[in-house]
């Protein structure tokens, strides 16, 4: 009787490597989930700046490269009007809109839809304020990146999940949980022999 009570007590190795395995998988796909979309690090102008002259073009800067299909960037004056032109320009995780020659001073808000590197469309709005119009602007225009998208972008190109290391330490967790399982397996046979 001793023996089959035994058995009772005993937990099959099998459900247990799968419980594991199922415990991992829930622990990993949340953080897949917050971490999929790309983030947009820095804008310029700066996000409620305001700016001597209406810039020849806006820039933003994203933690990663996003796609430039569907990608759309509405750039309005205080009237509505859409002051950009040709398409948006994506190199590496920088993002460009232009804006037509002309442009009005006073408020602008930029309305953005940008494809994130996952594939799955993001959007959002900044906006800025320029003194003089882009007809009046001098030799020196700020056009350049802003010293905090500049540092933004730096830091963002280290930032990510390391997704390699991770699906490596699953693979070496589960021919461990399986090394275990046959072990067990193989210790019960010999006992039961």
């Amino acid at each position: 009787m001793a023996p089959s009570a035994r058995r009772v007590h005993r937990r099959n190795p099998l459900v247990t490597a799968l419980f594991s395995a199922l415990t991992l998988a829930l622990l990993i796909v949340p953080v897949t989930a917050a971490q999929a979309h790309d983030v947009l690090e820095g804008t310029n102008p700066a996000n409620g700046s305001t700016v001597a002259t209406v810039p020849d073009e806006i820039q933003m800067t994203y933690n990663n490269t996003p796609m430039a299909i569907g990608s759309e960037i509405l750039i309005q004056d205080s009237s509505g009007t859409n002051w950009a032109t040709g398409p948006v320009t994506i190199v590496d995780n920088h993002v460009t809109q232009a804006l037509k020659p002309g442009a009005p001073a006073g408020a602008y808000t930029v309305n953005w839809r940008i494809v994130s590197s996952d594939s799955h469309p993001i959007e959002g709005s900044f906006s800025f304020t320029a003194t003089k119009s882009a007809d009046s602007a001098s030799t020196s225009n700020e056009t350049g990146p802003a010293p905090s998208t500049a540092v933004a972008t730096a830091a963002g190109n280290d930032a990510g999940t390391p997704w390699g290391i991770i699906g490596g330490a699953a693979v070496v967790l589960l021919v461990v949980v399986a090394l275990v399982v046959l072990a067990r397996r193989r210790l019960k046979q010999s006992d039961e022999a």
